[in-house]
């Protein structure tokens, strides 16, 4: 292919610095040339020809090879629940499309059509993969997964894995990036682009970063035994070596640490404050809303979760198809989920506030004003939200410490969760599973105003599936006759 541009090339430049342009009706020498300029651009129209269909050739060979490595190596829709696999396919669109791009822009045609799709084209970034990398190491961190715990269902190779490491390096995780170096290490084989050298290279560094010492030694040792000319890793090993006699302290760089927050053992499960005792408190039974005439011949069943604060699940509150118009309608309006201080790690979602002017959201909004028997007067508008690659919210309050505050929350689970993804209250010890077409509700504000602290909530990282929701958020302006306040100090 090369050859053929080439040619072409030098037939080119040497015909625009060679022939000068004039008259050739004025001299019938000039013309009878003209049969010589013949024949030297049809040569080269010849040539042009060969190098776009050597570029066209080079193409279709590489498109059978990435649809080859699409069909070796294929990724379910339905598998995307699971954030390697959605790592996996972020990865390979990346890799796929840019060496596309690569082919594409070696076009002749000055018409590139396809390079002006490309700049409009929906193509993940360096910023989703990382992302997704520091995502996978999030839900690790939680839940306590080594590389080949959190790999069950969808394998990495050593170049992905390594990328996973690269990003965990750069954030200062060390010991997560060294475990799935080593991962990329055992997986390397002949066709890898990461190279041995660079994966042990990594594998010392961060665990010198880390603090385990003798592990930095002997990777640095590893090293220096396929390369012992290489003067820099010496060096390396003499300051790793100096510094091993100064350090009393000698961190296990193999084995992931246990202590953990209350919200992060509430998300895997360890903790359940419903005491069997505490159990017989609580209660299920069907109701009308306090007797709304829109619940009387089609009461909802209503189960009460906890106590203090009373955490109330409602059951088959929205139907499947009243779900699916609400993602629909979201789709193309998601966007990076906010807190109160703007984008933060704290919260990895994509979300859209609707309005009322989808039928469905008023549907849903007067169901609600239904079973809570609240005014939606200054209600905030109905919050979608779908969570990414170890999505998460990190405990938070929804109550405001301002005049009109968000007196309550009702929170709809729009899909269920296969792993993670619970509604967690750490400070009273209770983890809520998403359950589809149910909904909770809770009061953020005691009945004098002031906030309650045992509302203080989390949405744990969603370890295997696809978690949407959609927040209700209730003001107090408009409450005074349906929750009167409370003249005592203390609630």
């Amino acid at each position: 292919m090369m050859m053929a541009i080439k040619q072409l090339t030098v037939l080119v430049v040497c015909s625009v610095v060679v022939c000068t342009r004039g008259e050739f009706f004025t001299s019938t020498d000039k013309i009878s040339q003209l049969f010589e300029e013949e024949n030297f651009l049809l040569g080269t129209f010849s040539l042009y020809i060969d190098a776009e269909e050597e570029i066209v050739k080079r193409m279709k060979r590489d498109l059978l090879l990435l649809q080859l490595g699409t069909y070796l190596d294929p990724v379910d829709p339905e598998e995307i629940k699971d954030p390697v696999a959605a790592f996996k396919l972020l990865m390979r669109l990346k890799d796929e499309w840019l060496k596309i791009e690569n082919f594409t822009q070696n076009s002749l045609n000055k018409h590139n059509v396809y390079q002006i799709l490309l700049e409009y084209a929906q193509i993940p970034q360096l910023e989703d993969l990382k992302g997704a990398a520091l995502g996978l190491i999030s839900l690790q961190e939680l839940y306590k997964l080594y590389p080949h715990n959190i790999t069950k269902g969808t394998s990495l190779n050593a170049n992905e894995a390594s990328v996973v490491g690269l990003f965990g390096y750069t954030e200062h995780k060390f010991q997560h990036a060294f475990l799935w170096f080593l991962y990329s290490l055992e997986r390397l084989t002949e066709y890898s682009t990461v190279t041995k050298e660079e994966l042990l290279r990594y594998l010392s560094v961060s665990a010198y970063h880390f603090g385990s010492l003798p592990v930095a030694i002997y990777f640095g040792q590893q090293l220096s035994n396929l390369d012992p000319t290489n003067d820099d890793v010496k060096v390396l090993l003499n300051q790793y070596r100096l510094l091993r006699f100064q350090r009393t302290s000698n961190p296990d760089i193999f084995t992931l640490n246990t202590e953990s927050s209350k919200y992060e053992r509430l998300c895997r499960g360890e903790i359940d404050e419903r005491t069997t005792r505490r159990q017989r408190a609580l209660s299920c039974r069907y109701s009308t809303g306090g007797g709304n005439p829109r619940l009387m011949y089609a009461p909802v069943k209503e189960e009460v979760e906890w106590d203090e604060p009373r955490i109330i699940r409602y059951h088959d509150i929205i139907s499947d198809r009243d779900i699916e118009n609400l993602k629909n309608i979201s789709r193309p309006l998601l966007s990076r989920s906010e807190t109160t201080a703007g984008v933060s790690k704290s919260r990895t979602s994509q979300s859209v506030f609707l309005d009322e002017g989808y039928p469905v959201v008023s549907r849903v909004s007067q169901r609600i004003a239904d079973i809570t028997g609240l005014s939606m007067e200054s209600a905030e508008h109905l919050h979608v939200q779908n969570y990414g690659i170890g999505g998460k919210y990190e405990p938070h309050y929804d109550a405001w410490d301002t005049e009109n505050g968000r007196i309550a929350t009702f929170l709809i689970y729009m899909s269920d969760v296969e792993k993670g993804g619970a509604t967690v209250f750490p400070e009273v010890g209770v983890a809520l599973k998403p359950k589809k077409g149910s909904a909770v509700f809770w009061y953020n504000l005691h009945k004098n105003g002031k906030v309650d602290s045992n509302t203080e909530h989390a949405g744990c990282p969603v370890l295997w599936g696809n978690k949407w929701v959609a927040n209700k958020w209730i003001h107090e302006y408009g409450q005074e006759f349906r929750r009167p306040c409370s003249l005592s100090y203390w609630k």
